[in-house]
Parts: C-alpha cells; structure tokens; sequence
C-alpha cells in the first residue's frame, strides 16, 4: 500500500483550534487541521509553511510536534505530522477550504471530522485549555 507523507497545522488561539473544510476530492466537505503534503527535499516544519501560506495566505510559527498520525484509508496508509502552531503575520484568506471555524474544547466533535484527524481529536481534548468566559 502506498505511503502519503503529509503536515497538518493545530493552530492554537487562546483556547481555540482552527479547522477547515475540504473545498475539492472525495472527502469534499469533512473537517481537517489545514496542511498538505511533504515534498521531497523538505522538512516537516518547511512544507508546513509552505502549505499553510498557500491555502490560508498567512504565515504561521510552528511548535513542537504534537503527534504523528498512522492510519489506514482503502487506497493508502497516510503518515501525518500534526504541530502545534500559531499564526505569525497576515490576514486568514480561505484559498481551497470551503469553511473554517475556530473550535473551543467543548465544539471539538461538533464538525464531521475526516477519519486520520479524528484519532487526533481525543488527544486535543485533554491538552486544550478551558475557554474562560468573561465575568460581569
């Protein structure tokens, strides 16, 4: 089975994570953490930058390696390399999603998720802060 190396942006605000749609292919419509595929010659951390400046136009500082997602679709295995990140500069620019929300912890299932990016969502939920609402 053929192996797709790819990246993938948790991009942190405060007690938020970013997530878009998939705006094209056969899984046109689920959630996922915005991000793309390995080129050769590149690091994780480079084609982060490079993907992310792509699809949303901004430039982002990328963190520490969350985790490292194995998974199995019919077709090929996808290998995905998820960091932690937070935008750096630049106005966020839809390029290839089709939506995009800021999740807290409680919303985290509230979006179909693509089926790679789910096995992440139970790991984020333990380390995403709590949202603090504002006192009167």
């Amino acid at each position: 089975m053929k192996t797709v190396r790819v990246v993938a942006a948790v991009i942190l605000d405060g007690a938020k994570i970013f997530a878009t749609a998939r705006g094209y292919g056969p899984f046109k419509g689920l959630w996922e953490f915005p991000g793309g595929k390995q080129e050769a010659g590149e690091t994780p951390q480079q084609a982060l930058l490079r993907e992310i400046k792509e699809e949303l136009d901004i430039d982002i500082e990328v963190g520490e390696l969350l985790a490292t997602v194995e998974y199995d679709y019919p077709d090929f295995h996808l290998s995905m390399a998820c960091f932690w990140c937070k935008i750096a500069g630049g106005e966020l620019r839809l390029k290839e999603a089709q939506a995009a929300r800021w999740l807290t912890k409680d919303e985290l299932y509230a979006v179909p998720w693509l089926p790679a990016d789910l096995t992440l969502i139970a790991e984020l939920a333990k380390k995403l802060p709590e949202q603090k609402t504002a006192t009167p």
